[in-house]
């Protein structure tokens, strides 16, 4: 849910790496969720090796918008450098006030607007970091959960038993004699040897 709701906002601003990278991670939590509702611990590790991806995905989301490391958030690297577009929340944040001025007295600038946000609550920056630190504790918490679920299957795997398979003395025991000494066998309870005629008919 936390990742369906951030692709909506990040739709909503034209956000197209981010747009990729949530529908990638809702694909695989879905997996996961497959995975563990039909016992296959393979979806499962397929899951907890994203966590990690997704965690570090998070984490630059985080440098972008905090201007880490010669990162700028005025940049266009999130829209893949095809559009000027920002965040949603740069212009609908708690309390923003979206004010929009005409520019048609400035040399080639007719029929623009200059678009001005007053009065936010909270900068766009740090809601949007606010959102990657969840998206992360979510992530940590599903990274841990999946590794139980696979230690628990592994153990149910080991611990099964097919049909006497781990006994010492299995309850169905298969004898591996040759079918004519068996025979041979059988035919020695019925006659005994001192039918010396039967055994040369035998032989």
């Amino acid at each position: 849910l936390a990742a369906l709701e951030r692709q909506v906002f990040d739709f909503l601003g034209y956000q197209w790496a981010p747009i990729l990278a949530n529908f990638l991670h809702i694909i695989i939590v879905i997996l996961g969720l497959f995975g563990t509702i039909q016992y296959r611990p393979r979806y499962i590790v397929v899951y907890a090796i994203w966590t990690a991806v997704w965690v570090t995905w998070n984490i630059f989301i985080i440098c972008f918008y905090l201007e880490v490391g010669g990162l700028s958030k005025d940049s266009e690297l999130l829209t893949f450098n095809i559009s000027r577009h920002q965040s949603w929340w740069s212009e609908n944040g708690p309390g923003c006030v979206r004010k929009e001025a005409s520019m048609s007295g400035i040399k080639g600038l007719d029929n623009h607007s200059y678009i001005s946000v007053i009065g936010c609550a909270l900068e766009y920056r740090y809601i949007e970091v606010m959102h990657s630190s969840f998206q992360i504790l979510i992530a940590l918490v599903g990274f841990v959960y999946a590794c139980y679920v696979v230690s628990v299957f592994t153990e149910e795997e080991d611990s099964f038993d097919f049909i006497g398979g781990f006994d010492p003395f299995p309850l169905y025991h298969v004898n591996e004699k040759p079918t004519n000494l068996l025979f041979k066998q059988t035919y020695l309870l019925l006659f005994p040897t001192g039918f010396s005629g039967m055994e040369i008919m035998y032989k």
